[in-house]
């Protein structure tokens, strides 16, 4: 049993039936990938059919190089606004375009498989009609490289068994996706949670299973991409908070909180504090105090920097109240 095991989260024994062909097709997205495309296309086994590549206004011969390694690609009209929902939507209605499969492995191109995964998946999914999406432990390939590389890998370590949400490596189910009409085109980030909340409420479940799933290139070295990757994600709490953020689901509700309080109205009002008093400035000690909490169980540095994080939070959850005042539609936050 893994240190993270629960009561039914134990993956059903692999037989050769999880690897019929046509029962299993893929969706994959990227811009700019590079080899980092053909090492995720070329991680699926040859039963994974069809294969759809959905390609975001690539430059660097992406489309051309996922067409010579047997995908589907489908370009984007990049006339309109851009989102990942967006690519993966169509991505999964060309998928059902060439043929009926039974489940959907999405993907973004900077991962690759990992060997075992689908057939543990699948397995999983067919010992449990109940269950819409099955996900992974999705790894970092390079969490050695940086601080912020270990930061994604940390963050993807999360426990088995009955779960809200997935990421955007998860194996789905065709049919409970295409009858909740796929993900929200016009969420810029945090589409794959909005989306298994709507499957939640169909009656369907999600569930994380003990089984490695995918590496992931996250290729952060500077502070500027984890500064960017963390306000994009408090958007994403906002967004969600404001769509489903009612009673009983409150969800990302104590997040987007969290954020504000930590990021935005502790520093303004010792700011304002320090107008009046030097003293003010001990409110500060609020940070250090709240990273010696967290160390523990955490570790220091992962502790630091979900503190620190706090304030890029509040700043994407204020650029979303603002675009939201203003009705103005918000654009990618890229960090790579």
């Amino acid at each position: 049993m893994c240190r993270h095991d629960r009561p039914g989260s134990r993956i059903p024994p692999v037989t050769d039936t999880e690897r019929t062909p046509g029962r299993v097709g893929a969706v994959v997205i990227g811009r700019n990938e590079g080899a980092r495309l053909i090492a995720c296309l070329a991680s699926f086994p040859v039963w994974v059919r069809p294969l759809v590549y959905v390609d975001s206004g690539s430059t660097d011969g992406s489309a051309a190089a996922a067409r010579k390694a047997g995908a589907e690609v489908v370009a984007l009209d990049m006339s309109q606004p851009f989102t990942a929902a967006r690519a993966r939507n169509e991505g999964f209605a060309r998928l059902r375009e060439l043929g009926a499969p039974e489940f959907v492995q999405f993907v973004d191109g900077d991962c690759r498989m990992q060997p075992g995964w689908l057939e543990a998946a699948v397995a999983f999914l067919a010992a449990r009609p109940s269950v819409a999406v099955v996900c992974g432990r999705r790894r970092e390939v390079h969490p050695e490289a940086s601080v912020w590389n270990r930061l994604c890998d940390a963050e993807w370590d999360t426990p088995p068994g009955q779960a809200k949400a997935c990421g955007g490596d998860a194996l789905m189910r065709v049919t409970p996706v295409a009858e909740v009409e796929g993900y929200d085109s016009s969420l810029i980030a945090g589409e794959e949670p909005e989306l298994c909340i709507r499957l939640r409420r169909a009656g369907w479940e999600v569930w994380r299973i003990d089984q490695e799933m995918t590496l992931h290139d996250a290729a952060m070295t500077r502070i500027g991409q984890w500064w960017k990757r963390t306000r994009r994600g408090g958007h994403a709490f906002a967004e969600g908070a404001a769509m489903h953020g009612a009673a009983p689901e409150r969800h990302w509700v104590a997040e987007t909180r969290r954020a504000v309080l930590w990021g935005a109205v502790l520093p303004l009002v010792t700011g304002l504090g320090l107008v009046l008093t030097p003293w003010a400035g001990s409110l500060l000690l609020a940070y250090p105090l709240q990273i010696l909490r967290l160390s523990p169980s955490l570790g220091w540095e992962r502790a630091t920097f979900l503190v620190l994080g706090k304030v890029p939070e509040a700043q994407g959850v204020l650029e979303f109240h603002l675009n939201r005042l203003r009705r103005r539609r918000a654009g990618l936050i890229e960090y790579k």
